[in-house]
């Protein structure tokens, strides 16, 4: 695969713009994995969105007073494009020196209204973006009801061999009645494409099928990530589409909540409708608590 777009920043030692610079924003194709799991760019087996928190954001008001908060970034999957994560960041740091409005109130909404505006043209789809600050915001929940594996199986029974993905590890049984879970797996680590960093997180899964998934191949198929190289985003679809595949779902949802690297979290989710989305955590507009490992 031609990861030169990708490692445009990433590996690399890079300068941080002094001043605000949408140049150094970086897109990324996403049919470059989808291809791959045979994932149509026309006929996507899922709806869903790309949830990024960035914890490193400020500018200055006209006074010269740092502006601060949280930055929470949400575009859909449909979209062609997805942001270069290191690009992101340098392309936020860029606002740091940058002077925005009379009041600190008043610049939040002009970098608002700016970061939409670049992202959306970047990726060519609508990204809706909010700016939090301090004491301004309830936080809300993500994946509230969902009960780790652990409480289901005996992880220190399962022996592990695979640490690339391997989806025959997966196995299921037709039953009569339908199986539905709510549950969440600590153990997901990925690699970023480029740089081979470790990337951690928990993935929840959400299914309702008549065909049984059993837990302790589920378990060993998410460790098998362990070696993988992939962004985030395409972590969570070839999961999808594996078990999509294998399952036939009457309703799935696979998401992750990745921790924060670089002052940036991505969490993306994909389902089969939007109807089992988590919605605290593709509105923009709330600002989520920190899950554990976040």
């Amino acid at each position: 695969m031609n990861n030169r777009v990708e490692a445009t920043h990433l590996g690399k030692t890079s300068r941080y713009p002094q001043l605000y610079d949408p140049s150094v924003l970086v897109k990324v194709d996403r049919k470059n994995n989808r291809v791959q799991y045979n994932i149509e760019e026309n006929n996507l087996p899922f709806v869903g969105y790309d949830t990024w928190n960035a914890y490193e954001v400020s500018f200055l008001t006209k006074k010269k007073l740092p502006a601060t908060g949280v930055l929470k970034i949400v575009y859909p999957c449909n979209s062609k494009y997805i942001v270069e994560s290191k690009s992101l960041k340098l392309y936020l740091n860029s606002f740091n020196m940058s002077v925005y409005g009379r009041t600190r109130r008043q610049g939040i909404k002009l970098v608002e209204k700016t970061i939409t505006e670049d992202l959306s043209k970047l990726l060519e789809t609508g990204v809706r973006v909010h700016w939090f600050i301090e004491g301004g915001f309830n936080s809300e929940l993500v994946y509230e009801g969902y009960t780790s594996i652990e409480v289901y199986v005996d992880l220190e029974d399962i022996r592990f061999n695979k640490f690339n993905e391997a989806p025959e590890i997966l196995k299921f049984k037709v039953g009569k009645d339908l199986q539905e879970l709510n549950i969440s797996c600590n153990l997901l680590r990925s690699n970023c494409k480029v740089t081979s960093q470790p990337d951690w997180g928990t993935l929840f899964l959400h299914l309702r099928s008549y065909n049984y998934l059993d837990l302790k191949s589920l378990v060993r198929y998410i460790v098998s990530f362990r070696n993988e190289n992939h962004f985030h985003e395409e972590v969570v679809e070839m999961i999808y589409k594996r078990l999509y595949d294998k399952l036939d779902p009457e309703d799935m949802m696979v998401g992750a909540v990745y921790t924060r690297r670089g002052g940036i979290d991505i969490c993306p989710s994909r389902a089969t409708s939007i109807d089992v989305l988590d919605m605290n955590l593709i509105s923009p507009s709330t600002l989520c608590m920190k899950r554990f490992r976040q």
